[in-house]
């Protein structure tokens, strides 16, 4: 169906003036999504995505081999309790992931909780999971239609009975079990209606459960009076003594504060609060607690303190900062410390002393990233989930004292799934402002370097999160077919510690877009592809960047692809969970921070008459993280502003599905299907 047989949205006279600019929002009333006029406008809109997306040739062939991919067996998460090992497992057409646990690395596997049990649609996922000190019993979360707002239960390891505690509004909980297994501290937010409206996205507060008590009567032991924005982890040591809670404030900041459950009146002492830095990665033993932290270290170093006496001159740098690796995670094991650091955006795992002197490094398979890392002080293994471009999520046990490695709960692989054929390399490009941004490119063995092979380039920059090799089924089948993707590690990213985030934040986000755009130009210049051949693909925070990249160089590719994205960067922080974001973005209340957000706000800056690229906006209605309103605005603009037949700007919104974590397989196949066909068509690759 063509662009002209779409009726145009409603536009309104809707101006702000905010700082004395006037901003134009033509489409405020798509904010509404309960409208009955914007779910007839949305309805529109995803049977004409699907009627243009359904008609390209080769959607069958297409479909057919990301259902093989997507059926790759995956084990990711692992952790590891005495001679328990836990981990998230996935085979064949199972919806979900199954947690399960092991008695030994020999023994018999045992399914603990798996949600395809539960939902026969597979909208129902497993968000998140605690086992206690012992491992005999695990503290984990489900929500329905990816809304994440999880319900706790308590399952027990060696029934699989399911006991009766539920605690519902345990969204990212954190859990810390006593070590007789009577109780534990978690998080949880408040119930609507008992706060004021929209505050039951904030106000995270730590309570203590009693097993087989009333839910509503646990105690609040931590949060009162705080922020309602604060993110907060608990941690407790083994004997029950020290637990520890840390209220982080966005992606820069955190406090710390300690308390002593033996004393006779316990409470709250701070460790580390009111500093410019970040404290995580609590690890509380009987007499020292090990923190990670940024502070005078911007690429991490692990201290310990003296609980007793933590005042901030008496702690003791035990593994210092390394110029070349950031420090993402460590734990310890049988009397050391073993760590995760990514070195180029490359994991690696090394082993220290406790008095930190460097031992050996701990072997993996090949270059890639460790998703979770997990030990114990007495226990003298180590295991960690690993996945790269070309293995999908698999997990290791690793011998503290040696390195030497085991599969953990290996799988069978995947028909046509040869890494051998895939080819990765790290190059280095320069930003505008001559800054070196390092990129990751990935295709086929002997692929000719002519100036047209289909290009997808793929970014996030933000949050301090790192963009590292990992394994995506659909960008697999997109090699498979001569593709290359290219994935740049862009400033506010974590892949080079926290000076190389900051200088993507707040009033320096333009850096983001700026190496994201030198790195089209220098695929182009460099002979990998051309303008027509060139995609971008991002989601959440990377829905922005490609937002901003098309509006300000919409002359440099040819296809965007633009997930559950934040696009009005100046009315962002009224809706759902966004006040968090503040930290990293900022607010337009706040004059100086209107002026970078409305510099580079996408929404703000489609210009009628030109000739954007292709663009396939996506969300979801049940989307708790960014509101689906984004994308709804931006494609009401953006179809305003453009009228090219041959590059639509096309919205595909789900309703049953949330930001994109716990979608069933048929689910990813289907958006993966959806997309392959959008670039497909765009960049003239051929799908039969």
């Amino acid at each position: 169906m063509p662009t002209s047989e779409l009726s145009p949205a409603r536009r309104d006279n809707v101006v702000d003036v905010l700082h004395g600019v006037e901003i134009a929002d033509p489409y405020r009333w798509l904010e509404d999504g309960t409208s009955e006029e914007t779910r007839a406008w949305t309805a529109a809109q995803n049977a004409r995505t699907e009627a243009i997306l359904g008609a390209v040739p080769g959607r069958a062939a297409l479909e057919a081999r990301l259902t093989e991919l997507y059926r790759a067996g995956t084990v990711d998460m692992p952790a590891i309790r005495g001679r328990r090992f836990f981990y998230l497992k996935r085979e064949g057409d199972q919806n979900q992931a199954v947690l399960y646990v092991r008695d030994g690395l020999d023994g018999t596997e045992c399914a603990l909780v798996d949600p395809n049990q539960l939902d026969a649609d597979g909208l129902t996922a497993l968000d998140w999971w605690f086992p206690c000190h012992d491992g005999s019993l695990v503290a984990y979360g489900t929500s329905q239609n990816g809304d994440e707002w999880s319900t706790l239960r308590v399952v027990e390891t060696a029934t699989g009975r399911v006991r009766p505690d539920a605690i519902a509004r345990t969204r990212y909980s954190s859990v810390a079990w006593l070590p007789d297994n009577s109780g534990f501290f978690y998080t949880r937010y408040p119930t609507p209606g008992i706060v004021p409206p929209g505050q039951e996205h904030y106000n995270s507060h730590a309570f203590f459960h009693a097993l087989g008590a009333d839910p509503n009567a646990d105690p609040k032991v931590f949060g009162e009076g705080r922020s309602p924005q604060d993110m907060l982890q608990l941690e407790i040591s083994a004997d029950g003594r020290w637990l520890v809670a840390i209220a982080a404030q966005g992606w820069v900041r955190s406090e710390v504060f300690l308390r002593d459950l033996h004393a006779e009146k316990p409470d709250w002492t701070p460790v580390a609060t009111g500093l410019d830095a970040r404290f995580d990665n609590p690890i509380p033993t009987a007499d020292r607690l090990y923190l990670r932290t940024n502070l005078d270290a911007a690429n991490g170093r692990i201290v310990a303190v003296d609980p007793t006496a933590p005042a901030l001159p008496d702690w003791t740098t035990v593994v210092p900062a390394r110029d070349d690796a950031v420090l993402e995670q460590f734990v310890l094991a049988d009397g050391r410390i073993v760590t995760h650091e990514l070195a180029s955006a490359i994991s690696r795992l090394r082993a220290f002393s406790l008095s930190g002197e460097p031992l050996a490094e701990l072997p993996l398979p090949t270059l890639g990233t460790v998703h979770g890392l997990d030990g114990g002080p007495g226990n003298p293994i180590v295991v960690a989930g690993f996945a790269s471009f070309a293995i999908p999520p698999c997990a290791f046990a690793f011998t503290a004292a040696t390195g030497e490695r085991t599969p953990l709960a290996p799988v069978a692989a995947t028909a046509g799934l040869d890494p051998a054929t895939i080819d990765v390399r790290q190059v280095r490009y320069p930003s505008k402002d001559g800054t070196a941004i390092s990129m990751f490119l990935v295709g086929r063995k002997g692929a000719p370097r002519d100036g047209t092979t289909p290009t997808v380039l793929d970014g996030y920059g933000g949050f301090n999160i790192p963009r590292t090799p990992d394994f995506r089924p659909f960008f697999f089948d997109w090699i498979e077919r001569g593709g290359l993707m290219a994935v740049a590690n862009l400033r506010g990213g974590g892949e080079y510690g926290e000076t190389w985030h900051r200088a993507g934040m707040l009033g320096n986000k333009q850096n983001v877009f700026d190496d994201f755009i030198a790195a089209a130009e220098w695929l182009i210049g460099e002979g990998y592809t051309n303008p027509d051949r060139l995609a971008i693909y991002g989601g959440s925070n990377g829905g922005l960047l490609v937002g901003a990249a098309l509006t300000q160089r919409p002359d440099l590719f040819r296809a965007v692809y633009c997930a559950v994205p934040l696009l009005d960067m100046v009315r962002y922080h009224h809706f759902s969970i966004a006040k968090l974001w503040i930290p990293e973005y900022g607010s337009a209340d706040d004059p100086a921070a209107f002026r970078w957000l409305h510099a580079y706000s996408p929404y703000h800056h489609v210009a009628c008459g030109t000739r954007y690229p292709a663009v396939l906006l996506t969300t979801a209605e049940q989307d708790s993280r960014v509101d689906p309103l984004h994308a709804r605005k931006m494609t009401a603009l953006l179809q305003w502003a453009t009228a090219d037949d041959d590059r639509p700007i096309l919205l595909r919104a789900e309703t049953a599905a949330g930001h994109g974590v716990g979608k069933p397989i048929g689910k990813r196949v289907e958006e993966a299907a959806d997309l392959g066909c959008f670039l497909a068509s765009q960049l003239d690759v051929d799908l039969a």
